[in-house]
């Protein structure tokens, strides 16, 4: 049974209709609910639950959503300043001292209703985009000074301080290989089809090798990163090695796989969703976003994600303006892996 709630106002009579099928579908709040937890020696004994929540319920971070978004409605800014994803809070300001003042109304809205920050967990990240290095600075919470870090880590994806990607590269790697030594039974199978072990890796590895590609300014040199690490997983599922002297090509064309061409493709189906949003979206206003303010470092520029773009869209002989004929644009852009 699906539950659809907007963010809406509802009369009494609704409210206490939705609460009511909630008890009786989850049996929220019944003195009478019971439980066991299960282990690999077997199961506990049963035990009563008096207050809360099954632990695991998918109920439970749907009504906390709806909790936290209500009490908070009040003090949320538009997207990126504030963002929210369940217990996950990201508040963004230009200055420390703003962003002091920020975490100081959450904290006191939250914990006036229940809630409760966790110090210990909270970090805050100072973006140095024009490599000036600052001092002095510091932010704080009910009084305790928040330790700042180098790197931020947010819904998987790690942003840096210098917006370089290289500790993002470097995460998606570490989970692909992961990805791969719990399916390394069956790709080490030599009695496995090398198609089919190709199949597996791109239902299985390839997703968590490239999450949040869509949105990296990527180089070359990165690029040839993740491709090493693919050609290492295939040669290691093939059981071929150096001493063989197969090329690359070979090889992918074998399995079936196509790393480079795939990101691309997943960067130009991002852009084309961005594109056909609305002036007001969320994902608009973070694109129009420009660091006006920050002064210009020594050095080359670095690389953003519009120029990745233009040079996705200059390779394959598209212009912005295609994006408008959706069955012809996903032609262009779609890969189709070996086979």
């Amino acid at each position: 049974m699906f539950i659809k709630w907007k963010n809406q106002d509802r009369s009494e009579g609704e409210v206490k209709k939705f609460v009511s099928i909630l008890k009786f579908l989850f049996f929220i709040f019944d003195k009478g609910a019971k439980t066991s937890v299960r282990t690999i020696v077997g199961d506990i004994e049963v035990f009563p639950i008096d207050i809360g929540l099954h632990q695991g319920s998918s109920l439970s971070s749907f009504l906390f959503a709806i909790v936290l978004d209500d009490l908070t409605k009040d003090i949320q800014d538009e997207v990126p300043w504030c963002m929210l994803f369940a217990d996950h809070i990201v508040l963004i300001d230009k200055t420390s001292v703003g962003l002091s003042g920020k975490l100081e109304q959450w904290r006191h809205t939250l914990e006036s209703k229940g809630f409760r920050l966790s110090r210990s967990k909270t970090e805050y990240l100072k973006c140095e985009f024009s490599g000036v290095v600052g001092s002095g600075e510091f932010v704080t919470i009910g009084g305790v000074v928040i330790p700042r870090v180098e790197k931020f880590k947010y819904l998987g994806s790690i942003i840096e301080k210098n917006r370089d990607i290289n500790e993002d590269i470097n995460h998606r790697i570490r989970v692909g290989w992961q990805k791969w030594r719990s399916a390394s039974g069956v790709l080490c199978d030599m009695q496995m089809p090398v198609r089919l072990k190709g199949k597996i890796y791109r239902m299985v590895i390839r997703p968590a090798l490239t999450y949040g590609v869509e949105c990296w300014p990527i180089k070359k040199a990165q690029v040839q990163r993740m491709m090493v690490t693919e050609m290492r997983m295939i040669c290691w599922m093939c059981g071929y090695t150096r001493m063989d002297k197969i090329r690359n090509e070979a090889i992918r064309e074998k399995v079936g796989v196509a790393l480079e061409h795939k990101m691309r493709e997943t960067r130009l189906r991002w852009f084309r969703h961005v594109q056909r949003r609305s002036e007001d979206a969320p994902v608009r206003r973070c694109e129009r976003m420009t660091l006006a303010d920050c002064k210009r470092g020594r050095g080359r520029l670095k690389k953003n994600w519009k120029e990745t773009i233009r040079e996705d869209l200059k390779s394959l002989g598209l212009t912005e303006d295609m994006i408008q004929d959706r069955n012809s644009w996903r032609s262009k852009t779609r890969v189709v892996d070996y086979r």
